[in-house]
């Protein structure tokens, strides 16, 4: 046997050797709003987090600390859908870390739905904006196209909107969250029901009959109860 011989014996990359990071297309990062971002342009929500973190399609990515893209299960039957990040958020790049998101997994405890198994969790926008304001209609638009991505990733079968800036910037609706809350909306294919959001429920504690927490009660059973009656539960 020759040294050449030998030498290949041991030239084996290992089945436990991670492999080799995907490449990605700079030309793929969009920096302007006008500039869209067709249908089929990411393969995996990982993927998607590259472009995001170098986003500047609006103003926000100028003071943002990470792009917050999402967390959950990016195969999860149910999508959830929040307004933008808070400064917890912007720290850690997950969406929901803070009371809100304690609140939020408590409740989809309390339908046996969990952020492991059946939930996938992002943004309108993906970046913070200054004082934890209400985004723009022109920095939701900027935004958009990769949340389109996400639920063509993700493909959830529902769709929950948290709050009526959710609402906005997805379904165009202009009622009020309280007038259309646990109603579903099909679009694209998609089943969406706007829902509060955990926030206006910490502000608001009380559990009698027709309050908020007694709502979202009721709205978070209605979901469960789409989702065994698709065969997803």
């Amino acid at each position: 046997m020759t040294d050449e011989s030998q030498l290949n014996l041991f030239d084996i990359t290992p089945f436990d050797a991670p492999p080799d990071p995907p490449s990605f297309n700079p030309e793929l990062i969009p920096t302007r709003a006008d500039i869209p971002i067709p249908p089929g342009t990411y393969t995996s929500v990982d993927e998607l987090s590259i472009p995001c973190n170098q986003c500047h399609r609006c103003g926000l990515g100028a003071n943002r600390t990470h792009a917050v893209i999402g967390r959950g299960n990016p195969q999860a039957p149910i999508m959830i859908i929040g307004e933008a990040p808070g400064q917890t958020e912007d720290e850690t790049g997950l969406p929901f870390v803070g009371k809100s998101g304690e609140l939020l997994e408590k409740i989809l405890a309390s339908v046996k739905l969990s952020t492991e198994k059946d939930v996938y969790i992002c943004n309108i926008n993906k970046c913070r904006p200054p004082g934890n304001r209400t985004p723009t209609p022109e920095e939701m638009a900027a935004c958009k196209p990769y949340l389109l991505e996400q639920i063509r990733l993700v493909n959830p079968a529902i769709i929950l909107l948290t709050g009526a800036t959710a609402v906005k910037g997805l379904l165009k609706e202009k009622r009020g969250i309280t007038k259309i809350r646990g109603q579903w909306f099909e679009w694209e294919g998609k089943l969406y029901m706007p829902i509060f959001h955990p926030a206006y429920l910490l502000r608001n504690p009380s559990r009698e009959k027709g309050s908020p927490k007694w709502l979202m009660w009721q709205d978070v059973q209605t979901v469960s109860a789409k989702l065994a009656e698709l065969g997803l539960k």
